[in-house]
């Protein structure tokens, strides 16, 4: 692939990429850097680019990946679980905000046990806020397999926390 074959075959889908990059990191500034880091892939593998059937499909997998890559770094390096549930407010004792931070810790852990697609709908609905249609149009899922993933996430970290919470007292 040379320059004009990337203009006319890259760029014109740069604006797709962007929506579903901002889709699933919920972030302008993040969707950007996850296009141009896509064009910069697409870019260094131009060679090879004659091995791909469908160029945009590929490109749209490439950019959900890496969005998905920069919401679990930002997810393991911040404190959103927390704010997402009003757990980091001054208002409570010293004592019950050492329990809830125990709580966080213990669901971030869970949470970090589900399989893939599970954690990544549950980040999505309960902490970024998606809607469930704008979950599976992130993740190329239908609307069904969204609702049953978010479902088995919660229920399996429910089930978890009873448990050790259970064999704690």
């Amino acid at each position: 692939m040379n320059l004009e074959a990337f203009k006319k075959d890259i760029l014109p889908i740069k604006n797709k990429l962007y929506r579903v990059a901002l889709r699933i990191t919920g972030n302008p500034a993040e969707a950007e850097d996850v296009v141009q880091e896509v064009f910069i892939k697409v870019w260094e593998l131009r060679e090879r680019l004659e091995e791909v059937n469908n160029i945009e499909a590929w490109c749209m997998q490439l950019t959900k990946n890496k969005s998905i890559d920069k919401r679990r770094l930002r997810f393991n390096q911040s404190e959103e679980l927390n704010t997402a549930y009003g757990l980091s407010s001054g208002n409570h004792t010293p004592d019950r905000q050492a329990e809830l931070n125990d709580a966080v810790s213990q669901v971030r852990q869970l949470m970090g046990q589900l399989p893939e697609n599970q954690k990544i709908a549950m980040q999505m609905r309960d902490i970024e806020g998606l809607s469930y249609q704008e979950i599976g149009e992130a993740l190329g899922m239908p609307l069904q397999q969204v609702k049953t993933n978010i479902f088995r996430a919660r229920k399996s970290i429910r089930t978890k926390l009873m448990q050790l919470w259970a064999t704690n007292s």
